[in-house]
């Protein structure tokens, strides 16, 4: 028996036959390897995915709703627990609010004479004080000049002032009270439209530090203040501002 005749049309069916079969199967086995070949997430972990998918829609829903009522809400929630609040005695004078029934109370109390400890006129200068002092000075350079000459309208010089190389009291209760009117520095009288804010809220060695720095700089030199010092008249903080008639004149 002779083979079938060969002809350009049986091969190329053939060939479009097979190239349509191999198609099927890849495409068969794209479709199936997640199932068969590929690794499959565990069931624990598709259900903690939708789980946070929920959580995170959760919290944006209750985020928006407390967004939407907040100030409105806060205000009534703050005025609840201020009213609620049992009032409490201020125990640090430095948070005394100028002007309370407190603080206009302890302004009628006598002054009683403190003893602040004295340390010699050629006591040496701590290097360390200084720095400490003369980053603390960038606050009162707004008003006495970064050169201590003092600025117009503003605050009185320092550099060469009988006050600054005066008693060491003086300067530690104007650094916690403040001081309030006219000052003569120099010969000249000073009297600017606003005080001196006291400072009581720096620490015993911060007082200390801008007070030394303040004495053994822009040409003066006198004794250095201790925080031993500032802590004996600590308690001069929260009274009333000073006059110039509250303070021990200076030779």
């Amino acid at each position: 028996m002779e083979p079938a005749p060969d002809s350009l049309l049986k091969r190329l069916s053939a060939f479009l036959l097979g190239g349509l079969l191999f198609g099927l199967f890849v495409a068969a086995t794209l479709l199936l390897w997640p199932w068969f070949g590929g690794e499959r997430a565990p069931a624990f972990e598709t259900e903690a995915a939708r789980r946070r998918v929920e959580i995170r829609g959760e919290v944006a829903d209750a985020q928006a709703e407390a967004l939407g009522k907040l100030p409105e809400q806060a205000m009534e929630d703050a005025g609840k627990m201020l009213v609620a609040a049992a009032p409490a005695p201020v125990k640090d004078p430095r948070h005394l609010v100028p002007g309370s029934p407190t603080a206009l109370a302890r302004a009628e109390e006598p002054s009683e004479p403190v003893e602040i400890p004295e340390v010699p006129e050629d006591a040496p200068v701590d290097p360390e004080v200084m720095a400490l002092g003369k980053q603390q000075f960038n606050l009162c350079a707004a008003c006495h000049g970064v050169d201590g000459q003092g600025m117009p309208n503003i605050g009185p010089p320092l550099a060469g002032s009988e006050w600054v190389a005066g008693p060491v009291e003086n300067l530690i209760r104007i650094q916690l009270r403040g001081l309030t009117g006219p000052i003569t520095v120099k010969g000249k009288e000073y009297n600017f439209p606003a005080p001196m804010a006291p400072q009581s809220f720096q620490t015993d060695e911060q007082v200390a530090a801008v007070l030394t720095y303040v004495r053994n700089s822009f040409g003066n030199d006198a004794s250095p203040v201790t925080p031993e010092q500032v802590e004996a008249l600590r308690g001069e903080a929260g009274k009333p501002m000073l006059t110039v008639e509250d303070l021990i004149p200076p030779k």
